[in-house]
């Protein structure tokens, strides 16, 4: 049995458009960040490498979001990433972070320059200061897909990210991308972490403005 009503083209009647007070587990991430203690661990040809980095995200609200009945809220994200005392990028990603009351789900997408894109996801309360969302390749819902040579040689089978919600105004993460590398047998886990300090306020969502 569907967990989806009979009527799906009709909007919610109600809808506060004041995105920054219903993200709910979202809302403390709202703003610009900076973190300068990044850890990466990445695959190389003699085996993995401990990569230091400075990162510096920006997560601004947008408008409410419906899907007929469904009603998200979210932020818009991007990502950029540079080794340190470093111009040259090292990592960069956009994608949104969305909230859906209703149920309790937390949306994560990603997409990177170099050919892939990932939906994971998870559940939450919205007091909640600690949450993992979970994608996986395969799924024709929350999954992972890969141009070409990637699937070809570094295949993402599964993405996790946990998200821990500090009492200090800071928040941090732990990723762990889970690759099945050509001429390797055992799956390789390429992580990241970081611990983020605000830099700057969140910008209200259009129509709350």
């Amino acid at each position: 049995m569907s967990d989806f009503p009979q009527d799906i083209f009709s909007e919610p009647a109600d809808i506060d458009v004041d995105t920054l007070a219903n993200l709910g587990p979202l809302r403390a991430m709202a703003g610009v960040w900076e973190g300068r203690r990044g850890l990466d661990v990445k695959p190389k040809a003699d085996g993995p490498r401990k990569q230091a980095f400075v990162e510096r995200i920006e997560l601004q609200p947008i408008d409410p979001q419906t899907n007929g009945p469904q009603l998200l809220y979210g932020l818009r994200y991007h990502t950029h990433v540079t080794k340190p005392e470093q111009v040259k990028t090292y990592h960069d990603q956009v994608g949104y972070w969305l909230w859906e009351p209703a149920t309790g789900t937390v949306i994560h997408t990603l997409t990177i320059p170099r050919g892939q894109t990932a939906m994971a996801s998870g559940r939450a309360t919205a007091d909640a200061t600690a949450f993992e969302l979970l994608a996986t390749q395969g799924q024709e819902t929350f999954g992972i897909c890969s141009a070409p040579f990637l699937q070809h040689a570094f295949r993402t089978v599964e993405f996790r990210i946990q998200v821990t919600i500090n009492s200090d105004g800071t928040w941090g993460y732990e990723e762990d991308t889970v690759l099945m590398i050509r001429g390797q047998e055992a799956p390789f886990h390429h992580t990241d972490r970081n611990l983020l300090s605000r830099i700057a306020e969140p910008t209200p969502n259009p129509l709350a403005r």
